[in-house]
């Protein structure tokens, strides 16, 4: 309505005032409801033309959308693990910190996991005083063994040295038992050093090994252990939080809430506004935005385009077990664009969540001030500019209606 008004301006007003002054056409005379399409049909079809290609320009290089909301993050509260719900700390609608205990699990399997696990590392560490006994007594057969091997050589030398001597004082069967006593008491020691050696491996490689084992299997029941209480993973609000004691969550399908950050969530938010297809050529990061939300009314937030989604959520497929039909994309999807306050604090009074409408404006500035730009392309450029003039009047007229439209006009 704005742009006809607009229009009939420059072709249906000079259009009656030649007929009016000029030609001297007076309204209720030669001019009548019957007659005003043949008196003025110059004026109502320029008007009418004017009015299209206005409008067109207008939606085209200064896109406006409805579909506009002011996001925040929101964290679902969900266990690493399956369990029925023991304990409760926090009620819904709290404020939390990050590492906060929210609720515990039964705990009972994983409690009989730990103790088993510290059992293992004390009967390690008992088999740890075992084998160094069994050392020192392994060292001490090592001595016997040598002992008894010194003395089996004594004997074995004496009686070679008789036998030089006097061949007939000790028999030749006696000197060959000396020696194989002798072999024995040598295989002895050996079997002695060979038996501490693999004590001292124990105590060096295997008890270790298995301390170190029992340890992990200690962390890792710890750590299963400690994944039946449930932490704030950041700072935020707990909502939607109605556990009750005995209810079993699941992280695949049953949550336990919604846990919205602090830092993340509620500061630091923007407007995601998603444009028609036909406009995604037009919109581009830096231009100049502004909104309007119901949560704030009659007050216009100068807005920057900060992302513009390259593709199309509506045409998005998954891997499936079906081919898939062009005629199951029906909506024709929207362009996903990001609009960042221009100033700080631009969203503070602005409720997360809530619903806006925006307008986004082009500015052919930088393309104006470039050298070699003609006569006709200038004026071009200027007039797209221009005309999102008449977008911000529409964007200020919807601000200041809104809350009558919303409260007395919607019928709630």
């Amino acid at each position: 309505m704005l742009e006809i008004l607009l229009c009939s301006l420059v072709t249906i007003l000079p259009d009656y005032l030649f007929r009016r002054y000029v030609q001297g056409k007076r309204i209720g005379h030669e001019i009548t409801l019957f007659s005003v399409w043949f008196e003025l049909r110059w004026g109502i079809v320029t008007c009418l033309l004017l009015a299209i290609s206005l409008i067109t320009l207008v939606f085209y290089f200064h896109p406006s959308s409805n579909y506009v909301v002011s996001v925040f993050r929101a964290v679902p509260i969900v266990p690493q693990t399956n369990g029925r719900v023991a304990e409760i700390f926090v009620r819904g609608s709290q404020a939390v910190e990050a590492g906060t205990p929210l609720f515990r699990l039964a705990d009972e399997t994983q409690q009989t996991a730990v103790e088993a696990a510290r059992r293992a590392i004390a009967q390690v560490d008992a088999s740890m005083l075992v084998a160094q006994a069994d050392l020192s007594s392994s060292r001490a057969r090592i001595l016997e063994a040598q002992g008894a091997l010194r003395q089996a050589t004594d004997e074995l030398a004496v009686k070679r040295e008789l036998t030089r001597r006097n061949f007939d004082v000790v028999a030749r069967r006696e000197v060959e038992r000396v020696e194989v006593l002798v072999q024995t008491r040598e295989a002895g020691v050996a079997a002695a050093q060979a038996a501490s050696q693999a004590v001292a491996a124990r105590i060096s490689d295997q008890l270790p090994a298995e301390r170190a084992s029992a340890l992990a299997a200690l962390a890792q029941a710890q750590a299963e252990l400690d994944k039946t209480i449930i932490r704030a993973g950041v700072s935020g609000r707990v909502e939607q939080f109605l556990l009750q004691v005995g209810d079993i969550v699941n992280p695949m399908l049953r949550p336990a809430g919604v846990l919205v950050p602090e830092g993340l969530g509620i500061r630091n938010r923007s407007l995601a506004a998603g444009f028609g297809q036909i406009e995604a050529k037009v919109m581009r990061v830096g231009m100049i935005a502004e909104a309007v939300c119901i949560s704030q009314p009659w007050v216009v937030i100068p807005m920057v385009v900060t992302q513009v989604q390259p593709f199309v959520a509506g045409g998005q497929i998954r891997g499936g077990e079906q081919l898939l039909d062009v005629q199951q994309f029906r909506q024709p999807g929207t362009v996903l664009v990001s609009l960042d306050p221009l100033y700080e604090g631009g969203l503070d009074g602005v409720v997360p969540g809530s619903h806006c409408i925006a307008n986004a404006y082009t500015s052919n500035h930088e393309a104006l001030s470039q050298p070699g730009v003609g006569t006709l392309r200038g004026i071009a450029l200027h007039a797209v500019d221009a005309v999102g003039l008449v977008h911000a009047i529409l964007l200020r007229i919807q601000a200041l209606l809104m809350p009558f439209r919303l409260l007395v006009l919607s019928g709630h």
